[in-house]
């Protein structure tokens, strides 16, 4: 499956107060679905649904719904990366509203003195799944899993390899509840170099070195 990523810029920063203590919070449209968005792709809403719900269940509800601040590599959570913590995500029509608490970590600090200085920040979303082309629409398919509602980004423009949703040349599968990145290309290579004699072997071979790089 490949990374996606999709970026919304038009999200609010609230600042709360309880008991003499303020808390900031980014408050605003965290996915759409049914809707052809600026990357040219397009998210089932019932993929959405069902992502959202799994995602408030294993995450939202136990307070380990974490985000980042700016475009991670891959689809886990990097702990000394996280700024901010997803609080609610709820189904308005076809969007799905959420709100985030920004925490006191080093990375929450920088997006509260970003925040502070004026400079304009966004969220966007990550997930792992495959991508079917049709016409000018490229449909995000049935597998898609949702990594985390939101990351805290700067740049809505961002790195073309990020923001396009595919990281080209690597895959990522699920294992033991992790995701590891699999060198598939070069599998693939092996197998396509392979004499029609020696292919159930190259075959074989390739399966049992992808076994063995999942090991933790």
């Amino acid at each position: 499956m490949k990374l996606i990523a999709e970026e919304i810029i038009d999200v609010n920063f609230l600042t709360e107060e309880s008991n003499g203590k303020k808390s900031h919070f980014i408050e605003g449209v965290f996915l759409q679905g049914e809707l052809t968005n600026r990357n040219g792709r397009l998210y089932p809403i019932q993929t959405l649904q069902r992502e959202v719900h799994a995602y408030n269940e294993s995450y939202v509800s136990t307070g380990r719904a974490l985000g980042e601040l700016g475009h991670p590599d891959g689809p886990s959570i990097n702990l000394d990366r996280v700024s901010h913590k997803i609080v609610s995500l709820k189904q308005e029509g076809n969007n799905f509203i959420g709100k985030a608490k920004i925490l006191g970590t080093p990375m929450g600090k920088i997006a509260e003195s970003l925040l502070a200085e004026g400079v304009k920040l966004g969220v966007s979303s990550r997930g792992l799944g495959s991508i079917e082309r049709r016409g000018d629409v490229n449909v995000v398919q049935d597998d898609f899993m949702l990594a985390t509602a939101a990351d805290i980004v700067a740049d809505p423009s961002a790195p073309d390899a990020f923001v396009e949703g595919i990281m080209e040349g690597k895959d990522w599968i699920w294992n033991s509840g992790n995701w590891k990145e699999s060198t598939i290309t070069a599998v693939k290579g092996s197998i396509d170099n392979a004499d029609v004699d020696q292919l159930t072997e190259k075959k074989l071979k390739a399966f049992e070195n992808l076994l063995r790089n999942l090991k933790i």
